[in-house]
């Protein structure tokens, strides 16, 4: 079985990362750690312009009618981007839950509505619920709409969490499907992070100089690095894999998803450790753009299921 991507998946990839490099996003993420959130409203705004939104919401509902690959394309991207705001709750968990439980609400997440989804004990707080336009709450296979209470601190500052209470029953939905597509989605985040990471990294080890040599020559340096894209490389057809056995129904999908939840996890983490080294002390600031790509990689490392979670899913299905 072949895992890459063909012209139209790489052109679709292009297509958001051209639009997303024509803003400042560190500068966009920090303006959302501080509570002005416009700036991210506009770059998602844009993103459903192009139909990111509605990926996998068909076409009767104003949506692209796409499959798991093309959502997987989209969230590595933004991750890559540290796009701030619910990705995987927009793009994947959301149109799987109001599919089932309220489709014609369907048009208005497709048109750019944000939303944000909490499935305890799995998923206990909706991210970012003060922005979203629909909050939505999984009880079993039952989906509410819900209201919010306070915020909640995150490693990520661009990741509000916050309780939710049920308010209206929408209906009944494929919740594990859902589930197994946040999770989906949040594993491709990862590996765009880890990506940046690794870019943003070697970039630096080509700047910093010690000694009066560019760090980057050091035998040391080189290994780690080589070692942070040998990982994110193996990663790649575990996640592509679970999108094509998500997108074919296979009877394997919910092993392969949490197969691709821990390996991009793990590859994420290990790029954030490598850049964090070479770096040195200036990548434990704030002030550094790096800080935003670790402190999402944290955050997402738990999101949509725990590593000790999906590694046992991966045990049990075997």
């Amino acid at each position: 079985m072949r895992f890459a991507l063909d012209s139209s998946h790489t052109d679709f990839a292009d297509s958001i990362d051209s639009l997303l490099s024509k803003s400042d996003l560190p500068a966009v993420v920090r303006a959302w750690n501080a509570g002005d959130t416009a700036p991210g409203l506009k770059v998602w705004q844009r993103l459903a312009e192009t139909g990111v939104n509605g990926l996998i919401i068909d076409e009767t509902h104003d949506g692209l009618g796409a499959d798991a690959i093309d959502l997987v394309v989209a969230a590595e991207q933004l991750g890559r981007h540290a796009v701030p705001g619910p990705v995987a709750e927009t793009l994947a968990v959301a149109p799987v839950l109001l599919a089932g439980a309220a489709p014609d609400r369907l048009s208005a997440l497709a048109e750019g509505a944000l939303a944000t989804v909490a499935a305890p004990p799995l998923v206990p707080f909706a991210v970012d619920a003060d922005v979203a336009d629909l909050t939505l709450l999984v009880d079993g296979t039952t989906v509410s709409s819900a209201t919010h209470g306070e915020r909640r601190g995150s490693v990520d500052r661009s990741r509000g969490l916050f309780s939710v209470t049920a308010a209206e029953t929408l209906g009944d939905a494929d919740t594990e499907r859902a589930v197994d597509l946040g999770a989906l989605a949040t594993a491709a985040q990862l590996l765009g992070l880890g990506r940046r990471m690794l870019e943003i990294s070697t970039e630096y080890a080509t700047q910093r100089k010690q000694f009066g040599k560019a760090i980057g020559s050091q035998q040391s340096i080189k290994h780690h690095l080589a070692g942070v894209a040998v990982g994110l490389e193996m990663a790649r057809p575990l996640l592509l894999g679970a999108a094509m056995a998500v997108r074919d129904g296979s009877p394997t999908a919910r092993r392969d998803v949490s197969a691709a939840k821990v390996s991009c996890g793990d590859a994420a983490y290990r790029a954030s450790r490598i850049a964090l080294q070479v770096h040195g002390a200036i990548g434990y600031t704030m002030e550094h753009d790096l800080s935003l790509w670790l402190t999402k990689t944290r955050a997402l490392l738990t999101a949509w299921g725990t590593p000790a979670e999906h590694r046992a899913r991966v045990m049990e299905a075997l």
